[in-house]
């Protein structure tokens, strides 16, 4: 017994020992309902054997599990990085003789026929997704590369770009995009047929649908044909020289040809304004009948034109792609660019042209005379803007058509062209991050770019400020409008105006701003009759920004800003003012209009009021705007503009136009043909704007709100708006507003 009881403790202590994994094996045989005596007793070695053998097991399912489930704290690395892109680390691929061949661009191709939208799906970004192949070496059978040149820098740091933005991803299956490793930016450096099978042998390549293709040097001696010659299915094609033969419109983006300049050589912004040269000629390899048309528009205009050509008499070891020469002297490329108002590019043997790249860099209005040419980005850029397109036929007439365009207009186009070369021109990242935005907002239209995103430079905006009229061009929602008369003591001409504004069919709420702090108002009974609601309000202060402040009475979202001796405006005049604005809410909509001009001989701007073409201004003495411009002007208006108003008791119109340009960028509209105020009855004490300093004062405001506001945000335009059948020989009953003032 005392040996029997000696070999359970023994067992006991082993068990006790084996804890965790053993300990359930052993409590179930010990306190088996059935008894131990019921169930045959292992051996001690294989009862070891096999809980080692299940601790194994399950140790590795725990270890499988934590792997899975486990957050993982390092995130996976891209497949590209500047690292791993080596031409000499890549693998090789042999294409056989008989591998298949893409067809040849489809010129039918269309986003809806030749690309999968499907496969960019709904994401909250509204952005797609860009997938960009390893990198490999494709050769054909005897070992011969399918281009002489591998992978060049430019494409490198294009691939470098998508990588590091927004649109890239790693994960193939989630690929909206995708862009091969294989470099054709040059078609000199290609084998044509053998970069057309390594296409073709791309994994998802699928006879290119969704594939994107950057090129910028197409076609080759002696036809240069104008896009890819690799046959290339349907995929999508950047190229650099498009014309309106090859390129498929809404489908393939026009690319610039890049030029290696912008990043050796650094030109800083010069501001516009007249240059040393009126045209500029830079170009070497021009055709000999442009050169010649050239050299008699030399002969004719003089120093106004500087013809360069390439330098014969260089010493050895200078750079000759960054020199040029007239006559012996030589100049620095592109440095001389910025000396000319106007610099030409003529087609070469392709149309795309890197000359484009370096005058938009230097600031000088391109003159181009490409004819078919598609130019770069011209699916979102507005060229007129920044350029001037010539047809080729023109040549000899260049210098005529070139002196016509304003001054104003010129120092527009050089500012707006440096701006296109900073944003969508200096690397081959703006490049190609344009390309994919321009691929996005077809894809997601709904979230595209509006045109003002793509063409207007930035400009100073308050951030915490958000303009709300971004709502669609529809009437307002509260019907008619609210008068805002200011006045002082004019009471016979304030009563005059009141009488005549009451006679307006939209007139919804006449409120007067009295400005006067000595002089009480006129009593109830002496104002005139209306049928709408007539409300005075005092103010505390004599000030003019008082006519801007956002009275609680103002229920309206249309104001029409009119002063107490504007008696000449007709019911007609005024009915149609809102009804054009009804179409334009964040606009000024008004009458008289004004004009700013940039002196040259005082080198400052200046204020205009005599009769032009243009107008970038509009009288606030009568005009309508949305009342969340009031809101602006009393509490977000920049620095000490609207102290300065009222210190000098002027101007308040000026800040207004430069406040709502500013946040809308967009310019006022000028209704009816009226060009001025015409007060027969209002002597030189009563009209503040008869006072002789008047314009000079005004002159110096605009020069002071500029700046403030760190930029001229006034925009021009030579338009006007009249009703439809103001001009028609038409019986006056068939017109909706027969009366319409004279000039």
């Amino acid at each position: 017994m005392d040996e029997a009881k000696r070999t359970r403790d023994a067992e006991g202590a082993v068990t006790r020992r084996d804890t965790g994994f053993g300990l359930i094996m052993c409590a179930s045989v010990k306190y088996s309902s059935r008894g131990p005596a019921l169930i045959p007793r292992m051996k001690t070695k294989h009862r070891i054997y096999y809980i080692t053998l299940f601790s194994v097991v399950l140790l590795g399912l725990i270890a499988t599990g934590m792997f899975q489930f486990w957050p993982h704290s390092i995130e996976s690395s891209p497949e590209w990085t500047l690292d791993r892109r080596s031409v000499h680390d890549a693998p090789l691929v042999k294409l056989p003789v008989s591998s298949p061949i893409p067809e040849r661009g489809d010129l039918s191709c269309r986003m809806h026929t030749c690309f999968d939208v499907y496969r960019c799906g709904y994401n909250p970004k509204n952005r797609i997704k860009v997938y960009i192949y390893p990198l490999q070496r494709f050769v054909d059978e005897v070992g011969v590369p399918i281009s002489s040149t591998g992978l060049s820098r430019e494409y490198n740091d294009l691939l470098s770009a998508i990588s590091d933005s927004d649109f890239y991803t790693d994960d193939v299956t989630r690929a909206c995009l995708f862009v091969p490793s294989i470099d054709v930016l040059n078609q000199n450096s290609l084998r044509i047929r053998e970069t057309a099978q390594a296409l073709a042998m791309l994994p998802r390549w699928d006879k290119g649908m969704n594939h994107l293709l950057f090129n910028m040097l197409p076609g080759g001696p002696p036809d240069y044909n104008t896009a890819l010659d690799v046959p290339r299915d349907r995929a999508l094609l950047a190229g650099g020289g498009f014309s309106t033969w090859t390129y498929r419109q809404g489908y393939d983006v026009s690319i610039p040809v890049y030029s290696p300049l912008s990043a050796e050589v650094d030109l800083p912004e010069k501001q516009p304004g007249p240059r040393r040269y009126f045209i500029l000629s830079s170009q070497t390899a021009i055709h000999r009948e442009y050169r010649t048309e050239l050299e008699r528009l030399k002969e004719e205009n003089g120093e106004a034109l500087l013809l360069l050509d390439k330098c014969s008499n260089l010493s050895q070891g200078m750079a000759s792609a960054r020199k040029r020469c007239y006559k012996g002297q030589v100049y620095d490329y592109p440095q001389i660019l910025q000396e000319s108002s106007f610099c030409v590019v003529l087609r070469g043997a392709r149309l795309g042209q890197a000359t484009l790249s370096d005058v938009l860099q230097a600031g000088c209005v391109p003159v181009i005379m490409a004819d078919s040419y598609i130019l770069p980005f011209s699916e979102v850029l507005d060229w007129k803007r920044a350029s001037v397109v010539i047809p080729e036929e023109k040549l000899p007439e260049m210098y005529t058509i070139l002196k016509s365009i304003p001054h104003r207009q010129v120092e527009e186009m050089q500012r707006q062209a440096r701006w296109f070369w900073e944003a969508y021109f200096r690397s081959m990242k703006a490049i190609g991050l344009t390309t994919l935005q321009i691929i996005n907002d077809r894809i997601y239209p709904y979230a595209a770019r509006t045109y003002e995103e793509w063409n207007n430079p930035p400009v100073v905006k308050w951030s915490s400020v958000n303009n709300p009229l971004f709502l669609p061009l529809i009437p307002p929602r509260s019907p008619g409008f609210t008068a805002v008369v200011l006045t002082y003591d004019r009471v016979e001409s304030l009563f005059r105006v009141i009488t005549e504004i009451s006679k307006v069919p939209s007139l919804a709420k006449l409120l007067v701003v009295w400005n006067n702090q000595n002089k009480s108002p006129p009593e109830e009974s002496l104002w005139p009759k209306i049928a709408v609601p007539l409300r005075v309000v005092r103010t505390k202060e004599n000030k003019l920004s008082n006519r801007f402040f956002p009275f609680d009475e103002i229920e309206t979202e249309a104001v029409l800003a009119i002063d107490d001796d504007i008696i000449m405006l007709t019911s007609d005049e005024l009915q149609f003012g809102y009804e054009v604005w009804r179409e334009f809410p964040d606009r000024l909509v008004g009458y008289p209009g004004r004009l700013h001009l940039w002196d040259h001989e005082m080198g400052k701007w200046k204020y205009e009021s005599e009769w032009t073409n243009e107008v970038s201004m509009v009288l606030t003495g009568a005009a309508f705007y949305h009342k969340y411009f009031n809101y602006l002007y009393t509490y977000k208006m920049p620095g000490d503009i609207k102290n300065w108003v009222d210190a000098h008791m002027n101007c308040e119109d000026i800040a207004m136009n430069f406040l709502v340009a500013n946040i809308t960028g967009k310019a006022p509209i000028k209704v009816t043909p009226r060009k001025k105020f015409k007060c027969p009855e209002c002597t030189a004490i009563d009209g503040l704007s008869l006072d002789q300093t008047h314009m000079v004062e005004r002159s110096e405001c605009i020069n002071k709100f500029a700046s403030v506001f760190g930029t001229m945000p006034l925009k021009v335009v030579e338009h006007r708006a009249d009703p439809v059948l103001y001009k028609d020989d038409f019986p006056e009953k068939l017109k909706s507003f027969p009366n319409i003032g004279s000039l």
